[in-house]
C-alpha cells in the first residue's frame, strides 16, 4: 500500500481529513490550475487514475494530488515538457525526484525543439494534432496563471 507522506497528512483543506478523496474541483482550486488541465494531465499521465463514480464524477486519492503537484511544479516551475515529465516518471518509478531531473533528455526549454521534431517525424497527422492540442491546453494554462499574477 503506498504510503502518504507526513507533510501531505498534516494539509487539511475544506475541513477535510488529508486522508479523504477531493473532487475535482477542489483539486483544481488547491493546485490554481483549470479542472480541464487535470482532465487533460489524466490522459497523459497513466499514474493518474482517480476514482470515477455515477456520472463520470472524479475523486482524488491523497497520493493524486501529491502526484498532480510535482507534475504542476515540473510543468510551469521547472521548465518541462509533457513528454519530459512522462519520461521523468517513468525511468524515477514512484517518486519524481528533482535531483533526477538533469538527466532527463526533453526536458527543459531546449528539449523543447528536439521534442517536437521527434513528435512531427512519427506520424504527422496525428502525432502533430496530438502535440498542438497539447501545446493550446498547455499555453491556456499559463494564460491563467499570468491573468492571476497581474
Amino acid at each position: 500500500m503506498n504510503e502518504i507522506p507526513a507533510d501531505a497528512v498534516a494539509i487539511r483543506r475544506g475541513g477535510k481529513s488529508a486522508g479523504a478523496f477531493r473532487t475535482i474541483s477542489e483539486v483544481a482550486d488547491e493546485l490554481a490550475v483549470p479542472q480541464h488541465v487535470l482532465r487533460f494531465w489524466e490522459s497523459k499521465f497513466a499514474r493518474l487514475k482517480p476514482l470515477k463514480r455515477g456520472g463520470g464524477r472524479r475523486y482524488y486519492r491523497p497520493e493524486d494530488v501529491i502526484l498532480l503537484r510535482q507534475i504542476k511544479s515540473l510543468l510551469y516551475n521547472d521548465g518541462y515538457t509533457i513528454k519530459g515529465v512522462q519520461k521523468l516518471l517513468r525511468e524515477s518509478g514512484q517518486k519524481a525526484e528533482k535531483p533526477a531531473l538533469a538527466a532527463v533528455p526533453g526536458g527543459g526549454a531546449k528539449g523543447q525543439q528536439d521534442e517536437a521534431e521527434t513528435a512531427m517525424d512519427v506520424a504527422p497527422d496525428t502525432q502533430l494534432s496530438d502535440v498542438i492540442k497539447a501545446a493550446v491546453v498547455e499555453l491556456e494554462a499559463l494564460r491563467d496563471l499570468l491573468k492571476r499574477r497581474h
